[in-house]
């Protein structure tokens, strides 16, 4: 790669233009290149440009009707204090391996260098274009604070492909990591290397759709502000073959694909291994291993997907166990499922608000983290699972477990139930980016029985379809857990929750229908059966 004084040196002998918010051009007068080069401590190729000069730019002010002749003035930049922090969008893609798993690392990559991801957008699944003969992309974009300069940036970026082992064939072919600044504040660049906005983003569908779930309202050309990323993207004919998200689940499952009309909903056994759950507590705890086995093994003979193992009830009215009880009830289990179905992976989360917990589950084998609070009850669950680089289930809830049930008022003056539900979910998914979550490690749940009673609950069910295209929410997938629950003995009349499976198969169907991607269930074999035949009548 070229170092920094040879990528520069045409922009110092022909002077390019920049031009900012499509007012104020910018020219680089002079610019003392004497850099030092620092190599990171885990990579020989990781460099960090020092400035060690004054920077000065040229502003040229604009004209108007009336105006005087230009005005020049030069202002040193004082490189003696910290840089300017700028925000830049990245596009992100891979077509090769593991092509999430190859955006991911250069994500990190980018945090380890000081080009700090602040936000990402969703990954979405896209065909080829240009070069057809190719396997499909994965394609997001990220917002990222930085202290470089474009070209800084830009060096910083190859350098980053080129430790990712990118080899460049053909131009637009195949490549395992694809980084590109998309916009870099408000600047145009026009130049031999570079050009910002980026071109053809206004053609592209995979750029705009990444791009439009960040900044929606933000105009690409700042001298042209009316037109706005989202009205692009609305103007662009509508694909033969529509776009998809894709949420990763594990290295050995495909993701989930939420937007995918043919898609199969997951079936999530529910595994309690505590004593007091609400319905079926102490029916795991007791079990031998070989008979544990042989339950964990008729769910999957019987179609499930994902196994969710839980060691703290959220009942109303059930005790808090400690941190340690929790963890003694967990790990266990999800060792003997990761040693005895070594040939046959299974999806496995832990169902858990507590850090530590979620930690130390995930180290032992699990996938998922299932996060009843949404990441509310401990403050370091998110921060956690950004880490860990590991999927997390946000579930809607409000207080705790004890405090839930008297705070299922949902004012028509704020929305109403529907409305209340995804504004705070929004919120959660923000608090899950902010610490650090990449947006295509989120799933969503509407949390059926948790701040909601009786028949709020059904309402849910109505609109979940609603709940899926709510702005900040969508693409995104979600779980839904309905099964023995309460609300579904009050419809029905029936006061046990083993006995609530005929309720349960209709609120799984609803759920289906109303998009889920997950249903999480305690009867698998009679839910399974129901997914199937759901998924066959509206997953075509």
């Amino acid at each position: 790669m070229k170092g920094l004084a040879t990528a520069l040196r045409p922009l110092r002998t022909r002077h390019p233009t920049l031009s900012v918010s499509g007012h104020v051009s910018v020219a680089f007068r002079s610019l003392h290149l004497s850099r030092q080069v620092q190599r990171g401590p885990n990579s020989s190729s990781t460099r960090r440009p020092v400035d060690n000069g004054l920077l000065f730019k040229k502003y040229s002010l604009p004209k108007g009707p009336g105006s005087k002749p230009d005005s020049v003035m030069e202002l040193p930049q004082d490189t003696a204090g910290p840089p300017a922090k700028k925000t830049a969008y990245i596009a992100l893609g891979s077509n090769m391996g593991d092509r999430i798993g190859w955006i991911e690392r250069a994500c990190n990559e980018m945090d380890a260098r000081g080009i700090k991801v602040l936000r990402t957008s969703s990954l979405w699944e896209t065909e080829p274009m240009y070069v057809l003969d190719q396997d499909r992309f994965i394609n997001g974009a990220c917002e990222v604070e930085t202290s470089l300069e474009p070209l800084e940036l830009l060096d910083a970026l190859q350098d980053i492909e080129n430790s990712l082992g990118r080899k460049k064939i053909i131009d637009k072919g195949p490549r395992n990591i694809d980084l590109d600044i998309l916009l870099y504040e408000n600047v145009k660049v026009d130049h031999e290397r570079l050009k910002i906005p980026h071109i053809g983003i206004a053609e592209r569908e995979f750029v705009l759709k990444p791009l439009a779930e960040l900044i929606p309202t933000k105009p690409i050309d700042h001298s042209r502000p009316w037109t706005l990323i989202g009205n692009l993207l609305d103007a662009l004919p509508k694909s033969s073959s529509p776009l998809t998200t894709m949420t990763p689940l594990s290295s050995h499952h495909p993701p989930i694909q939420a937007l995918k009309p043919d898609r199969k909903t997951h079936v999530m056994a529910i595994l309690n291994m505590t004593p007091d759950s609400f319905s079926d507590g102490g029916q795991n705890t007791q079990l031998d291993e070989a008979t544990l086995l042989a339950t964990v093994q008729a769910h999957l003979d019987a179609g499930a997907t994902m196994i969710d193992i839980g060691g703290q009830s959220t009942a109303p009215r059930a005790p808090e166990v400690s941190v340690e009880e929790e963890v003694s009830r967990v790990l266990p289990a999800i060792k003997l499922i990761r040693s005895h179905f070594a040939a046959r992976p299974t999806l496995i989360s832990v169902d858990t608000y507590r850090a530590r917990v979620a930690e130390a589950a995930v180290a032992a084998g699990a996938d998922i983290v299932n996060d009843v609070s949404g990441g509310s009850m401990d403050p370091d669950m998110l921060p956690t699972v950004a880490r860990l680089g590991t999927t997390i289930c946000l579930m809607h809830m409000r207080g705790t477990p004890a405090t839930m049930s008297s705070l299922a008022d949902y004012p028509a003056s704020e929305g109403g139930l529907i409305s209340g539900i995804a504004r705070e979910l929004v919120g959660r998914v923000a608090a899950a980016e902010a610490a650090g979550i990449r947006r295509w490690r989120i799933v969503l749940d509407p949390g059926l029985g948790f701040a909601k009673l009786g028949m709020q609950n059904v309402d849910v069910l109505r609109h979940l379809d609603e709940l899926r295209h709510w702005p900040g929410l969508q693409g995104l997938p979600w779980l839904v857990g309905s099964s023995r629950k309460s609300f579904i003995g009050q419809v029905t009349g029936v006061p046990t929750p083993k006995e609530r499976i005929w309720g349960t198969a209709a609120t799984v169907a609803a759920a289906v229908q109303g998009g889920a991607d997950v249903v999480r269930v305690h009867d698998v074999s009679e839910m399974a059966q129901v997914v199937s035949m759901a998924d066959a009548i509206w997953r075509y």
